[in-house]
């Protein structure tokens, strides 16, 4: 099945207000910017993402929240993003903050059908015991808090029952593609991205070289097609368009014919 979509706008076209969308990327390491930026276009409000971060000002996730289209966000970091730290302490925005690697597997056992699963990470925190503020008043004051989660012990250890993530939607990026929505992560954009693609009931792959069916070797593969409706080939200016969140320098002097960073 060719599931190649000629423009991003096309890809995004059904995601109505309200909807739910996972979005792969670490700050700004394989963010799919371009379908990010096509849904920013196409208007939708209302958004419920769940994504490790929410990029950074007017970049990446930072784009829609700049634009005020996201109601709730579920994720592990904050970040540099000033803007998403204003929208939450005044009330604008709801956040369920989770750790990490939690959330890392509840978008992966979204994806095999795992409805909830144990794990160690929270124990003894608010994170199992409840109350972490998810939306604020106008005033400061925490309008609805986390609730308190289920913890079990085995063989003398104690658990916290976290509940599987699946979203309406999910938006990623990959270095390599086939028409078929076979993918192929670059190196650290291998992180959030098989996973998000995983949690999503549709599932757009924005890639940076698309294939046909057979060039992929099946060892390569980091996420079959079997979790992917649609695929947006990349321009190459839209491939080289990637900011870096960070520049630092080492201070030392540039050798001749070089530049160091």
């Amino acid at each position: 099945m060719d599931k190649v979509v000629g423009a991003a706008a096309d890809a995004v076209s059904d995601v109505g207000d309200g909807a739910s969308v996972a979005v792969g990327g670490f700050g700004l390491c394989g963010i799919p910017s371009v379908l990010i930026g096509a849904l920013h276009a196409q208007g939708a409000a209302g958004l419920r993402v769940v994504s490790n971060n929410c990029g950074v000002d007017r970049w990446g996730l930072g784009i829609l929240l700049h634009a005020g289209r996201i109601a709730r966000a579920t994720g592990s970091y904050v970040g540099e993003n000033k803007e998403f730290a204003r929208q939450y302490l005044s009330g604008e925005l709801e956040l369920e903050l989770t750790p990490q690697g939690t959330l890392a597997e509840r978008l992966r056992a979204g994806g095999c059908g795992i409805p909830a699963f144990y794990t160690p990470a929270g124990v003894g925190t608010q994170v199992a015991e409840g109350g972490l503020p998810w939306r604020y008043d106008a005033a400061g004051n925490v309008l609805v808090a986390s609730p308190r989660k289920e913890v079990r012990v085995f063989d003398g250890v104690e658990y916290v029952l976290e509940e599987a993530i699946t979203t309406d939607f999910a938006l990623v990026r990959a270095a390599r593609g086939d028409r078929h929505g076979n993918l192929v992560f670059d190196k650290s954009a291998r992180n959030f991205n098989p996973l998000a693609a995983m949690a999503g009931r549709i599932t757009i792959a924005e890639v940076e070289e698309l294939v046909e069916p057979g060039e992929l070797d099946p060892d390569a593969v980091h996420l079959p097609g079997v979790f992917v409706q649609r695929v947006v080939a990349l321009t190459p200016a839209q491939v080289a368009d990637k900011p870096i969140e960070k520049k630092t320098t080492n201070g030392a002097p540039a050798v001749r014919g070089t530049v160091r960073d």
